[in-house]
C-alpha cells in the first residue's frame, strides 16, 4: 500500500484501507477524545490496583472515541506506469487538501476553538478593544491608524464603513489602503500609520482571529532621506517668539520654544522633570521614550545656555515635578497652529517640526552632522542625513531667489 505521512498532531488523520478489488480507499479518521469509566466488580464496587506502582489507586477503563469519513478517493496499488503514478500523486494531493479543510472545520465545530467565533466579530470593534487595553506610548498612532482605516472604508468600501469581518480584509484591500494613506499623509506619516495597523493585524493572527496576513507583501515605501515637513527659519522663530495673542497657553509656548532650541520630541519634553537638569554643569540629561530599552543611544545630553535655563527656571523643592505640565498632544498642536497663524507664518507647522527646525538651523550655522546626530539622539547618521539634504535645498532656494543674472 501507499505510504502516508501523518503528523502526530493532525486531526483528522488521512488513513487508507485496501479493498478486495485491489484498490486502496482513502478515508479520514477523527479523534473525538477519551472517556474514563471506573472499573467495578460484580457487586458494583470500585476495583483498586493490588500491586506495583499503582497499588491502592482505582482502576479505570479508557475508551477512545473515533469517527471515520470516507473520501471516495482511491489509489492504485503498485502503480506500474508513469500515468498511474501521476494519478496516485494527484489523488493524494487532493486528499491532503480535503484533510486540511476538514481539520479547520473540525476545530471550529467540534472543539470549540475561538476561530469560528472570533472571525465573525467586527474587526473595527476588535481593533478598538485592542486599543482600550494598549499601554505603550505610541497609542495615539495606533488610534490614528484605526481612524484612517475607517475613513478609507467609508470612501472606498462604504458597505463596510461600520463593520467588516476579518476574512474580508484582503491583500488587494491593503494595497488600496496604503495608496490612501500616502495620499493623506506627509513625510513618513503613511509608513508609520501602516506599521501600527500591521501590528494589530499580527496580533489578530496570533490570537486566531485572522487566518492569513493580508499585509504580507504589501509595503508602504517612503524615502526617509527626504525632509518633507516644513521647518522654521531663525527669522521665523524670532517672529514667533515676538508674537503674543489673547488666551495663549504660556506652558505650551515655553515648551515649543524649548524644543526649537533643543530638538526634543513631544513625548520627551512632556516628561521632563527638574531631576533631568544638571544646573551645576548646565546640562540636560534624559532617556528618549522612543528608543528607551531598544538602543544604546537612547540617552541624550544637551548643553544648556542662559536662554534655555531661563525657560526651565529654578528647581523647586520637589525635583520630580514636571518642567512643562502640558495638555494633550492634540491640544498642543492646535495651540501651535493658532500661534503660527497669528505670527503671519504661512507654513504647516506641527510640534515635531520644532525638532526638524532645530536640526536644519544648527547645520546651517556650521554644526557637523555627527554633532547633530548626537544632540538628536540618533544611533547613526542615516536618519540625520535627511537634514543635510534639506540644508542643500534651502541653499539652492536662496540662490534661486536672487534676481536673474543677465550677462
Amino acid at each position: 500500500m501507499a505510504k502516508l505521512e501523518n503528523k502526530t498532531k493532525e486531526n483528522p488523520k488521512l488513513e487508507q484501507n485496501k479493498l478486495s478489488d485491489g484498490r486502496i480507499s482513502l478515508y479520514l479518521e477523527y479523534y473525538l477524545g477519551r472517556e474514563e469509566k471506573p472499573v467495578l466488580d460484580e457487586n458494583g464496587n470500585q476495583v483498586y490496583y493490588e500491586s506495583g506502582k499503582m497499588q491502592g489507586k482505582p482502576k479505570f477503563a479508557v475508551k477512545h472515541h473515533r469517527r471515520k469519513e470516507n473520501l471516495s478517493l482511491y489509489l492504485i496499488d503498485k502503480p506500474r506506469t508513469p500515468v498511474e503514478r501521476q494519478q496516485n500523486k494527484e489523488t493524494l494531493e487532493l486528499a491532503s487538501k480535503i484533510r486540511a479543510e476538514r481539520e479547520q472545520e473540525f476545530k471550529e465545530s467540534m472543539l470549540g476553538y475561538r476561530l469560528k467565533k472570533d472571525r465573525t466579530v467586527n474587526f473595527l470593534d476588535y481593533y478598538q478593544a485592542y486599543i482600550n487595553s494598549y499601554t505603550k506610548k505610541d497609542i495615539r498612532m495606533v488610534q490614528i491608524a484605526l481612524n484612517r482605516f475607517k475613513d478609507f472604508l467609508k470612501e472606498q468600501y462604504p458597505a463596510n464603513e461600520f463593520s467588516i469581518k476579518p476574512e474580508l480584509i484582503t491583500k488587494e484591500m491593503m494595497e488600496q489602503f496604503v495608496a490612501y494613506l500616502q495620499s493623506r499623509s506627509v513625510g513618513e506619516g503613511a509608513k508609520s500609520i501602516f506599521q501600527r495597523f500591521k501590528k494589530v493585524v499580527r496580533y489578530a493572527i496570533d490570537h486566531d482571529v485572522m487566518l492569513k496576513d493580508p499585509c504580507k507583501g504589501v509595503t508602504c515605501k517612503v524615502d526617509s532621506q527626504i525632509l518633507r515637513k516644513d521647518v522654521l527659519s531663525p527669522e521665523e522663530i524670532q517672529k514667533l517668539i515676538a508674537c503674543h495673542y489673547d488666551n495663549e497657553n504660556p506652558t505650551v509656548r515655553r515648551a515649543f520654544i524649548f524644543c526649537l532650541y533643543c530638538g526634543l520630541r513631544f513625548c520627551d519634553v512632556k516628561d521632563l522633570t527638574y531631576k533631568n537638569v544638571d544646573y551645576a554643569n548646565r546640562l540636560l540629561k534624559f532617556e528618549q521614550s522612543k528608543t528607551k530599552g531598544h538602543s544604546a543611544s537612547s540617552g541624550v545630553v544637551i548643553p544648556l545656555n542662559d536662554g534655555l535655563l531661563s525657560i526651565i527656571g529654578e528647581a523647586p523643592a520637589d525635583k520630580n515635578c514636571l518642567i512643562f505640565d502640558l495638555p494633550s498632544y492634540e491640544s498642543c498642536c492646535k495651540s501651535v497652529k493658532r500661534w503660527v497663524k497669528r505670527a503671519g507664518i504661512d507654513k504647516h507647522i506641527s510640534w515635531h517640526c520644532a525638532r526638524h527646525s532645530f536640526a536644519v538651523n544648527i547645520l546651517n550655522n556650521g554644526a557637523n552632522i555627527k554633532t547633530v546626530a548626537s544632540l538628536l539622539g540618533h544611533s547613526g547618521l542615516k536618519h540625520t542625513e535627511k537634514y543635510t539634504r534639506a540644508v542643500d535645498k534651502l541653499k539652492e532656494e536662496a540662490i534661486n531667489s536672487l534676481p536673474e543674472l543677465k550677462f
